[in-house]
């Protein structure tokens, strides 16, 4: 079965929309990239271009944002319409719109689980994971298109290795093709897999929301059952929050036939103005092309029209479609008329909205229409001039969307045929994203000679005797650290946030008390102390972080007792002042031996654990990220006789300022 020749995708006609809206709004970068993002058919066709040998021998790109940088404005324009004109032409029944939107759910359900998971667990690159949720169930996607169900039951039996296949053309590397091929392997052969892998498997579990996907994030990632429920929850609010916007209805029955006609449409609207620019000579000048055009808006809109060019300070009358017109120069000067309001607002202007002035008396008297719109041509910061339409008062929906996609194609016309000196904004925004691209591309080339370095400076001090000459290469390791970190910041962005709230923190510690105390300290040389301070502890934080930074600071404390025995200490102070700011504070001490003076250096780094076989080993460094994104500080104490876990968390406003 060839599966690349089967990647002409359907997408729910809602999104298909909305993407080409947003394309003809000039709308950011940032909200047409989210609209394509959250649909796998728009994915895949944006990921198979950006990958394809139209780029060179060039690195696979590893998130969807990369993927259109790459392709830049123009073409990923192009392919929006392009997939729009296919989307018309699918004949899928009602029972394939209704898989189809469970498909678009469950795909981006799987994305958003993935980036929030790579975020908590300090995966570098949480677009990729995002990236991959949406590729991870495109067999599926493949299926629904074909009517053949015995060929679609293939496509459903291998989704895994098709889209294994698929990120392995598109050069995304192997670690991304292990991720979608082993995603439906059991937790219990994860446990010591490739991160990536572990999140895109756990994300496919979790977004079928079942008890099995909250078992695997315990297996896995040592994630609490409240924890991954606050996931969960938040996902799935997000989620809806996007269907809300693009108008698909999650609950009840699907029916794509509103959206496919309202797409349809919009089409046929976008055929109609480009033949129209098309009409005129566009090898000219941009005056002359604006004085063309003016025949090609009334062919369209079946209306009488004027143009008038932008002359130094003049608005000068140079053709329309009324017959003989006489000279007329008028001051572009704003002066209450719809003509030289429209260039000074560089926006349409309607007669009906305002009283004529004399201007518009003798402009309605040229066109003998009731009423007119006056439409400034804008090409970036500069109005060339403005059409001005008859109407009778009373212009239809259709013809305005008409005539807005013809302005907008027909300043894309004038926009290409500009000097490099008249560099528009969305260009300069265009170069600052390709500088980004070409900088993380710089951080990993850096990385990688830094990595090998550090390996070396380990083996190498593990060979040498000389306690000064180990401290010199310590030194030299602690610098290559900061340098990695600062490299780490400057390529990667990533944050949280899980819905914080105020909340008591000692009533937080109490209500895991025992649940803690009866499963790690049941050994009776083991003992649990708490000292919770009187004064009240009201935190900003969210209660579900706060328990999982409890029980993996405590799980951690207590595996580290050596088997004589020990005790574990949590303890509260409240309020704490550093900073200029209050805080409350949470103390989790142990007795045991301390942590190894080789785990100090990278101890919220994932992959290092003092702990035994079977744990995951990253346990601190989600103990790092979850305070982080409460704003919080964690530090640590450790010794021979013991280590001290502190952490500060914002106090409420609420609490009143004390004195000892």
């Amino acid at each position: 079965m060839n599966t690349v020749s089967d990647l002409q995708l359907p997408s729910l006609p809602e999104v298909t929309l909305r993407a080409l809206e947003v394309c003809n709004q000039d709308k950011s970068y940032r909200e047409i990239s989210e609209i394509i993002a959250s649909d796998t058919a728009l994915v895949v066709r944006i990921l198979a271009l950006a990958n394809s040998s139209l780029y060179g021998p060039a690195p696979g790109v590893r998130s969807i944002e990369q993927a259109l940088m790459r392709l830049g404005n123009k073409r990923f324009k192009t392919l929006i319409l392009t997939a729009a004109l296919r989307q018309v032409m699918f004949d899928l029944g009602d029972g394939a719109w209704q898989q189809l939107r469970d498909f678009w759910r469950h795909a981006l359900t799987t994305a958003l689980t993935a980036r929030a998971l790579a975020t908590l667990t300090r995966y570098p690159e949480a677009d990729e994971a995002f990236m991959l949720g949406m590729l991870h169930n495109i067999g599926e996607l493949i299926a629904i298109k074909n009517p053949d169900l015995e060929a679609g039951q293939q496509y459903m039996n291998r989704q895994s290795d098709i889209a294994a296949e698929l990120v392995t053309l598109w050069g995304l590397g192997p670690l991304a093709a292990d991720a979608m091929r082993y995603q439906q392997a059991l937790p219990s052969e994860l446990r010591d897999a490739a991160h990536l892998v572990k999140v895109i498997s756990l994300s496919t579990r979790l977004a079928l929301s079942d008890s099995a996907g909250i078992a695997a994030a315990g297996t896995m990632f040592g994630l609490s059952e409240e924890l991954t429920r606050e996931i969960n929850r938040r996902i799935s609010h997000d989620v809806s929050v996007m269907a809300d916007s693009l108008g698909i209805p999650l609950i009840n029955s699907y029916s794509a036939e509103s959206a496919s006609q309202e797409l349809r449409q919009a089409v046929l609207r976008h055929a109609i103005a480009r033949q129209a620019i098309g009409f005129a000579d566009l090898t000219g000048k941009s005056s002359t092309i604006l004085a063309e055009t003016v025949d090609s808006l009334t062919l369209i809109t079946g209306l009488p029209a004027l143009y008038f060019g932008h002359d130094d300070s003049s608005l000068v009358l140079l053709s329309g479609t009324t017959g003989v017109y006489p000279h007329l120069a008028v001051t572009a000067k704003a002066g209450g008329s719809a003509l030289t309001e429209a260039f000074a607002s560089r926006k349409p202007v309607n007669l009906n909205e305002q009283a004529p002035a004399v201007l518009d008396r003798q402009i309605l008297s040229l066109l003998r229409t009731r009423s007119l719109t006056a439409i400034p041509v804008v090409t970036g910061d500069h109005c060339p001039g403005v059409f001005v339409l008859g109407t009778d008062g009373n212009t239809q929906e259709s013809t305005t969307e008409l005539l807005r996609l013809f302005m907008h194609q027909l300043s894309t016309v004038l926009m290409e045929k500009s000097t490099a000196f008249e560099t528009t904004k969305e260009s300069a925004e265009r170069h600052h994203e390709i500088a980004i691209e070409k900088l993380r591309e710089q951080v990993h080339e850096i990385s990688n000679p830094l990595t090998i370095i550090r390996q070396y400076l380990h083996q190498l001090r593990n060979r040498l005797d000389d306690p000064d000459a180990r401290e010199d290469l310590d030194v030299v390791r602690d610098e290559l650290d900061r340098a990695a970190n600062l490299l780490l910041q400057m390529s990667n962005n990533t944050g949280g946030d899980y819905g914080e709230k105020t909340f008591d923190l000692n009533t937080e510690i109490r209500s895991l008390a025992r649940i803690l105390e009866t499963s790690l300290f049941s050994d009776s040389n083991l003992q649990f102390n708490m000292l919770m301070c009187n004064a009240s502890t009201p935190v900003i934080a969210n209660s579900s972080a706060i328990h999982q930074v409890l029980i993996n600071l405590v799980r951690n404390a207590a595996e580290s007792l050596p088997d004589s025995g020990g005790e574990v200490t949590i303890k509260t102070s409240a309020p704490v002042w550093q900073g200029h700011r209050n805080w409350v504070e949470m103390e989790v001490t142990d007795t045991g031996t301390g942590i190894p003076e080789a785990i100090r250096e990278s101890l919220f780094t994932p992959g290092e654990t003092t702990k035994g076989k079977g744990h995951s080993g990253i346990g601190l460094s989600i103990v790092k990220q979850l305070v982080d994104d409460m704003e919080g500080i964690i530090a640590c104490h450790t010794g021979q006789k013991g280590t001290t876990f502190r952490v500060l968390l914002p106090a409420a406003s609420q609490v009143k300022k004390t004195s000892d």
